[in-house]
């Protein structure tokens, strides 16, 4: 089984990658799990502008950018969202990312991990209306981490309660995953 953990923010000096390597290393112990980095910004995806809808593309894409992020996509059984919230929503460019394919996401489960002035939560609500329009299964654990009480200058530094809490989250996508896969 294998775990895409997306880092969904672009930005120069985004404080989202901290966030995600934190989330691979809590990451590395887990068993029998693959979870893999996979960091928006290395694939360049454009706006979504094509003609055809992605849903009805069957992963044929004209954009050499988005048929690799697609095979990215493609090739995992369920993911861990990394999100910023942005005025209260979801990122433009994770969203546009994830609204330039189709059936990649269809059916998988996934859990947030986000990060804001109020943690982000707002964003995770947000992409958890998003998600299920691809069927897809939001596990009930999420982090949600302040940029007012969890981050410094080297970047993110999670309260001591969230070693419990990203296990749980762990646990619940995991055993979602392989619900979905049967």
């Amino acid at each position: 089984m294998k775990i895409g953990i997306i880092l969904g923010s672009i930005r120069e000096e985004r404080l989202g990658a901290s966030v995600a390597r934190w989330v691979a290393d809590q990451a590395v112990s887990r068993e029998g799990v693959d979870y893999e980095l996979i960091d928006l910004k290395a694939f360049d995806v454009p706006l979504l502008t094509s003609a055809t809808v992605p849903g009805a593309a069957n992963k044929q894409y004209d954009d050499e950018r988005v048929r690799n992020w697609s095979t990215a996509i493609d090739d995992c059984d369920g993911f861990v969202f990394v999100t910023p919230e942005y005025n209260h929503g979801v990122p433009g460019a994770l969203k546009n990312a994830f609204d330039s394919l189709g059936n990649e996401w269809a059916d998988k489960a996934v859990a947030f991990v986000s990060y804001g002035a109020e943690g982000g939560v707002r964003a995770v609500e947000h992409w958890r209306q998003i998600v299920a329009n691809f069927h897809m299964y939001g596990v009930r654990q999420q982090i949600s981490m302040s940029l007012f009480s969890e981050f410094g200058p080297e970047g993110v530094q999670p309260a001591e309660r969230r070693a419990d809490e990203i296990a749980t989250l762990f646990d619940q996508l995991e055993a979602a995953t392989r619900r979905r896969q049967n």
